[in-house]
């Protein structure tokens, strides 16, 4: 693609490397297949290629985005299943990010949505408020019936489709706090590694289950795990909203403390057990490759950073207690196929640990959830997640796995058959206890 920079706008690294992003697409269309929103709506504008020209011009241009540009760059789910058809390589990751960043910083919203994407950046990266938030709205959920129901397919949903999307979404009850930061588990037996867990923000307090069994497997197994003091949110949920200062402010403190254990106490790798948390950590040391005082640490930290079942890959797991009967429908989450391009691993340790594994029709196309998504774009969300739903249906599955909380919440609103964390699955069959359900 033909792109008409300035010098003085080259001068800009990121729009250096937005230049560099645009001249790799060829217009081929190949992303257009497997793009959801475009399945969907079948609008151009809503396809990557579409939105590829968009952010071109407004980048060229220099001027604020219009509600045009706006309105397709928000249907963008982030899923990255663009990157993974692309025969060009084009890092639309990264662009789209970038894209993001210009909305949020020369576009005004309108004063309620403004004040919704406000609240939800304060609340959910920080896990003690986001508790309380869950609670108010477990009380609150019954009276969603009250609400007007609003048009549905509008092209900018309104707040009161948001705030039901949103009550929606709340759990009946939460489970108790998980162990707190700082806390360390000792290997069982002699001990082959030592690592840190991302404790995560959402997943801490929605199913703090996950974490322990994880902690469960790797302790079995001989591997420490540490819970790292003072780590923060990954940064995920307001990079994705284009406040990119907070994100980075939470990336400059993780590479911080994570450094530090590493420096004192040995880590072999930072392990993730939320893949949308996972893409955006080994992306560290692209986000701060210009700060000079962190890109070098970043760059080690995203290189230690690995999903739990990379890092379980490398281990002799136990002998599987399962005799397989259990037929497991396997959701590969967006930010794990297209964002870390994982697409095997957790199968076959699945498969190896004694489960009939199972994959989904059009398991390339997103369930929807897409951190902040299911609320701020609840229409289409829904229709995702339906059509993921009615997907899984078809392989008759007894349990839904996925590596990703933001998914299992999604796709658990549309079925009654239980979704487990991948890890769950194999702590329970490397003698743990079974999963809970949904």
């Amino acid at each position: 693609m033909k792109t008409e920079f300035t010098l003085a706008q080259l001068a800009d690294p990121d729009i250096k490397e937005a230049d560099k992003i645009l001249r790799a697409c060829v217009h081929c269309g190949f992303c257009t297949a497997t793009c959801p929103t475009y399945v969907l709506l079948g609008d151009e504008l809503d396809s990557p290629r579409g939105r590829i020209y968009l952010i071109k011009e407004m980048l060229e241009k220099d001027k604020p985005p219009t509600a045009d540009v706006v309105k397709h760059i928000d249907r963008c789910l982030s899923c990255l299943a663009c990157m993974t058809t692309c025969p060009s390589g084009v890092n639309y990751m990264h662009l789209v990010d970038q894209a993001r960043v210009r909305i949020e910083r020369d576009y005004e919203r309108p004063l309620t949505e403004r004040l919704l994407r406000s609240v939800l950046a304060f609340v959910l990266p920080r896990p003690a408020l986001f508790r309380i938030s869950m609670i108010l709205a477990g009380f609150a959920r019954p009276f969603t019936a009250l609400l007007p129901t609003p048009s549905v397919g509008a092209a900018s949903p309104g707040l009161l489709r948001r705030i039901k999307a949103m009550l929606a979404l709340a759990p009946r009850g939460l489970p108790p706090p998980g162990p707190a930061a700082g806390t360390v588990f000792a290997a069982t037996g002699r001990r082959r590694g030592r690592v840190a867990l991302l404790q995560g923000c959402a997943q801490q307090v929605l199913a703090p289950r996950i974490n322990q069994a994880a902690i469960n497997v790797l302790t079995r197994h001989g591997v420490e795990v540490v819970l790292v003091k003072d780590e923060q949110c990954c940064g995920a949920l307001t990079h994705h909203m284009g406040q990119d200062a907070d994100a980075l402010v939470r990336a400059r403190a993780n590479v911080t403390v994570w450094q530090r254990e590493a420096d004192q106490n040995g880590l072999d790798a930072i392990l993730v057990t939320t893949s949308g948390c996972g893409t955006v950590v080994k992306d560290y040391g692209y986000l701060l490759r210009e700060d000079k005082t962190f890109a070098e640490a970043a760059e080690r930290i995203s290189a230690l950073a690995k999903d739990i079942t990379e890092y379980l890959a490398g281990l002799e797991l136990a002998p599987s207690t399962q005799k397989g009967d259990i037929t497991v429908a396997y959701h590969s989450a967006c930010s794990l196929q297209h964002g870390q391009k994982i697409t095997q691993l957790p199968k076959e340790l699945l498969s190896k640990n004694g489960f009939v594994v199972k994959d989904v029709p059009e398991s390339h196309l997103c369930c929807g959830s897409a951190g902040t998504y299911n609320i701020l774009q609840p229409d289409i969300a829904s229709r995702l997640r339906d059509r993921k739903v009615a997907n899984i249906a078809l392989v008759k599955p007894d349990m839904i796995a996925a590596g990703n909380i933001g998914c299992m919440v999604q796709i658990a609103g549309g079925t009654s058959v239980p979704v487990v964390h991948t890890i769950e699955l194999l702590d329970w069959a490397t003698g743990g206890p079974r999963p809970g359900l949904n």
